[in-house]
């Protein structure tokens, strides 16, 4: 079975590396690529070990205090190289831009790192056709164009933007024959 991999990260801030900000919280939503059918859905919260910038609570709402009796980090970065690593593609909304590198630098820190030929699919890059004007779509977009209602109760929680995410990336693929695979081309 090929599995696909859909995650999303919240974090303590933007800048990883100027601002040392951390991950603070991973979905990893796996789906059988030829049919997909949820074969397990994770989530995990971290100990930053440091405080969350106003800008990231806003959107998140996720609070130091929340997280305080959580593992760091780097207590289950192999267990999430290992399940990113044996993925047939990862799937991200931003993914290319925000996702991948704040993961790989995170994981650097503790010495693990991801397999180099991991084909990564951006569902915002890749998505320019969901919006009327050609422009990178939000998450809400995304889902809009092809009939998913977004919940702004539950939205940018990793969890839910995960599966909403898979939702929209296996709906394009069988509607449209979108979100196709470098192999599939």
């Amino acid at each position: 079975m090929r599995i696909a991999v859909g995650v999303d990260l919240e974090s303590t801030g933007l800048d990883y590396q100027k601002d040392g900000h951390r991950i603070i919280e991973i979905a990893l939503c796996a789906r059988d690529l030829d049919t997909g059918k949820t074969v397990k859905d994770l989530a995990l919260r971290f100990n930053p070990r440091r405080e969350i910038s106003a800008k990231a609570y806003d959107v998140h709402g996720i609070k130091l205090s929340d997280l305080v009796a959580e593992p760091l980090f780097a207590d289950k970065c192999a267990m999430i190289a290992s399940i990113l690593n044996n993925a047939a593609v990862i799937v991200a909304h931003n993914g290319l831009g925000f996702d991948k590198p704040f993961l790989e630098y995170e994981m650097g820190l503790s010495g693990v790192s991801l397999k180099q030929d991991l084909v990564w699919l951006d569902t915002m890059l890749h998505g320019l056709w969901a919006t009327q004007d050609g422009k990178r779509p939000s998450l809400r977009e995304l889902a809009f164009s092809l009939g998913f209602e977004y919940d702004e109760e539950k939205a940018h929680g990793a969890l839910y933007d995960t599966q909403l995410m898979m939702d929209c990336f296996f709906a394009a693929r069988e509607k449209y024959n979108l979100f196709k695979l470098p192999d599939e081309e």
